[in-house]
């Protein structure tokens, strides 16, 4: 019996479980003697169901991390975090290198620009808001809750910010109306959004995926400026784009 890993935190993650549970289970045993384990960082109050075993909890940095998959004699991890948990996706690659098991990154594309876009780029959340168009007044903020603070300095704008959780109460938060909500989001839901708050600009993170790409297209649509952050550099390693790549390195690791 081999022990997997995924470190999840993305809907990717628990497809991987759910469909490796599935072939491990079912007729054709095509996924025979794997125990599957998910670990979540804990961050989301109530994260959905998951196949297999779970684990919730982070691990104490790098050292941690190490500890626990000798401790519980893992074989395979694979990295299925959100493209901006970089750190995380470093400690991964580094624990997997000393323990020396394979590791493998389940990263879904990110998004791409088409020309009808207007995508003003940057490098993090703190030039986002320094990149916000001058005569944007409305912003549709869709960041995550864990850094909305940079924005609690724009007292001049209104901000609708969306997230799954509400932000930690010591958290400054700019004027405007927090929307708790999880995707997928429908284009035709994101258009009205967009028309009903009267927004006039957009800052995102380039999180890929069909999830919440629909804000993208209302905006290409509506002719709205997007600030796009783009996605933090990641540990070089064999990488997947999908689940059923996912899966086939599992076979191969067999």
């Amino acid at each position: 019996m081999k022990r997997l890993v995924i470190v999840g935190g993305t809907g990717d993650a628990l497809q991987l479980a759910k469909r490796a549970i599935l072939l491990q289970r079912g007729f054709a045993n095509d996924l025979p003697g794997l125990e599957v384990i998910t670990t979540l960082a804990g961050r989301t109050r109530e994260p959905k169901e998951i196949a297999g075993s779970v684990r919730i909890g982070g691990f104490g940095g790098e050292a941690g991390l190490i500890d626990y998959l000798q401790t519980e004699k893992i074989d395979l991890i694979v990295d299925a975090t959100h493209p901006f948990a970089a750190q995380i996706s470093w400690h991964v690659a580094s624990a997997a290198t000393k323990v020396e098991i394979p590791r493998l990154m389940l990263v879904r594309p990110a998004w791409t620009r088409s020309p009808e876009d207007n995508w003003i780029e940057v490098e993090s959340i703190e030039a986002a808001v320094a990149a916000i168009p001058a005569s944007a007044e409305r912003i549709f903020v869709t960041i995550g809750r864990q850094q909305l603070a940079p924005f609690a300095k724009l007292t001049d704008l209104w901000c609708l910010m969306r997230s799954i959780d509400p932000p930690d109460p010591s958290i400054p938060l700019p004027p405007g109306k927090l929307l708790l909500d999880r995707g997928p989001f429908s284009l035709e839901l994101e258009r009205e959004l967009l028309k009903e708050y009267g927004i006039q600009a957009i800052v995102s993170k380039n999180s890929g995926g069909d999830a919440t790409y629909a804000k993208i297209i209302a905006a290409r649509e509506l002719g709205l400026p997007v600030v796009m952050v783009r996605r933090p550099i990641v540990p070089e390693g064999e990488i997947v784009a999908d689940v059923a790549g996912a899966i086939e390195w599992l076979r191969q690791q067999l």
